[in-house]
């Protein structure tokens, strides 16, 4: 499933300050996942960022495990910004159907350290773009109401442009149990430019 785009639509002038990011892109080497309570782990990943003329960049984010390639983790959701500032908006929503933890409780399935059970989220996240980089912090975030512990409770996040032409993103999280840390970083290689 692919972002809706329409190449023949102009970008919005209000997200010109954004068009670095437009296109498809593809994890060029595994990335690294980390957190307290999992073993580390390694994933690919592809991005998509389009639009269709309107002040917003439609993105999707889809996640891999590197080594037997099933669907880890999956984002959609849009970019805005505030007219005539660097203020930038992600509103994502994520399935996120795979938490990572060591405990156990009732109507749970325990499987190699990972815990499965749906844990939907919901995320606004702002911060500023600076030059060809953006720092983002969540400023709320909501989950479906039968989420198991731990929550969610911050995630902070930048992705800049690097001078080699890749993209870098590293994501870090807080939950109920844990302080606010790297949870994710990964580069990327544009595949494919949206024109």
């Amino acid at each position: 499933m692919a972002c809706p785009s329409n190449s023949t639509a102009d970008l919005n002038p209000a997200l010109l300050p954004l068009d670095w990011l437009l296109g498809t892109w593809e994890s060029d080497e595994p990335g690294e996942g980390c957190f307290t309570t999992i073993k580390p782990f390694r994933y690919t990943e592809t991005l998509t960022f389009s639009h269709v003329g309107q002040p917003v960049i439609n993105f999707m984010f889809n996640a891999f495990h590197a080594e037997n390639k099933k669907p880890l983790h999956r984002e959609c959701g849009f970019i805005r910004m505030q007219p005539g500032s660097n203020r930038v908006a992600f509103m994502i929503a994520q399935n996120s159907d795979v938490i990572h933890a060591r405990t156990e409780s009732p109507g749970m399935t325990q499987k190699r350290g990972r815990v499965r059970w749906p844990a939907g989220l919901v995320e606004i996240e702002e911060g500023e773009l600076t030059g060809q980089q953006l720092n983002l912090q969540s400023q709320a975030l909501a989950r479906v109401s039968f989420a198991r512990e731990p929550h969610v409770q911050k995630v902070s996040r930048v992705i800049q442009l690097r001078p080699d032409g890749r993209l870098e993103q590293t994501v870090s999280m807080a939950t109920d149990n844990e302080p606010l840390m790297q949870h994710l970083h990964i580069t990327y290689r544009r595949q494919a430019a949206f024109t």
